[in-house]
């Protein structure tokens, strides 16, 4: 599309966590920012790259989910550009945890909106076009309806990059007003090679984690040298407390849970619902390719003695519904108290019949 000079104003690069769509935008908007670029890419010596290499280009702008009223990007600029430049896979939870809110919901607010408004309603500074990536535009919720005008009929030469993961929290209009590229997962091996490349491990230990991660780079990088995760060892706990069905050390369970901040508990259930999915491959194939630490393997293969095919469906159902609630703020204590009971009851329910 560059080379044929036809790229659209508004693209939104869609895809799963960890595939390197971030990095893939702000590859594109070096090369929409160079000045001599060729078929072979951005030239890397002009002025534009170099600025664009470091993310201090001032005709490239960023816009990203933050907390605090009226705070916005440019408040977190310095933090955001070091992240990048050390690592370009990484997810919301991570990016909350270095802004020192992990306990916090993050969003695009009213005053982040005006901002960019005013930012891509002034000429150009040093290259011929403008670019803005916007990361996690799912953030925005309502206050999108601000951007609808400038997002359909923007400055001339002004590009949009909307880098997104779940589109059903987008607003229609501003989805219909972008041209869709959807970013694939990281295929195990492209995984395994990023990881001997940039780690320097070796192909067999990169395999290894490569099956775990589910075609997410992030999560490969942070459990690359980890046995077993918090995570793993948090969920397995639970696991065993609500199948003993002690209602004490359930409710200290939940307690102790429940401080452990909103992005926490969501980054919790997804490895949870990890957990149950490879479970359900294990019950399925015997073993085969199942992504799961050695630990946790040996506990899924214990389990499977135990949980029967519709049991954990109904778990993989109510750690859904769990997720969901979570991101609409309901109460962490309440919401695990009654999750904990129910998963009780389904795990002890062939126990019971008999």
């Amino acid at each position: 599309m560059i080379q044929m000079d036809r790229m659209p104003h508004a693209l939104l690069f869609l895809g799963p966590k960890g595939c390197g769509k971030l990095a893939l935008a702000i590859a594109l908007a070096r090369e929409l920012l160079c000045g001599s670029v060729s078929e072979n890419g951005p030239c890397g010596k002009c002025h534009n790259c170099i600025k664009a290499d470091k993310l201090v280009h001032p005709d490239l702008h960023f816009s990203f989910p933050v907390v605090g009223t009226n705070m916005t990007s440019d408040h977190f600029l310095n933090q955001w550009r070091t992240q990048i430049l050390d690592n370009p896979y990484f997810d919301l939870n991570h990016w909350l945890e270095l802004i020192g809110a992990e306990n916090k919901q993050g969003n695009i607010n009213k005053e982040e909106c005006l901002r960019i408004i005013q930012k891509l309603g002034l000429t150009t500074f040093e290259s011929q076009r403008k670019v803005l990536i916007m990361w996690l535009p799912e953030y925005l919720g309502k206050e999108g309806n601000r951007l609808l005008k400038i997002i359909e009929e923007p400055p001339e030469n002004t590009h949009f990059i909307l880098v997104a993961e779940n589109p059903e929290l987008i607003l229609n209009t501003i989805l219909s007003r972008c041209q869709l590229i959807k970013i694939p997962a990281l295929a195990d091996e492209e995984i395994q090679l990023g990881l001997v490349q940039k780690a320097g491990v070796s192909e067999k230990e990169a395999l290894r984690v490569a099956l775990l991660a589910e075609g997410d780079f992030a999560i490969a990088q942070r459990m690359l040298h980890q046995e077993e995760s918090d995570n793993a060892k948090l969920f397995l706990d639970w696991m065993r407390k609500c199948y003993q069905g002690n209602g004490v050390e359930l409710v200290q369970w939940v307690e102790s849970f429940a401080g452990l901040g909103r992005e926490k508990q969501k980054y919790f259930v997804q490895y949870a619902l990890h957990f149950m999915r490879e479970y359900l491959v294990l019950k399925m194939t015997g073993g085969e390719k199942v992504r799961l630490l050695n630990n946790e393997l040996k506990t899924a293969s214990n389990l499977t003695k135990v949980i029967e095919w519709e049991q954990a469906e109904r778990l993989i159902s109510l750690l859904n519904d769990s997720f969901y609630h979570i991101e609409r703020n309901a109460n962490p204590k309440i919401l695990f108290l009654d999750v904990s009971i129910n998963m009780h009851k389904i795990l002890r329910k062939k126990v019971l019949a008999n």
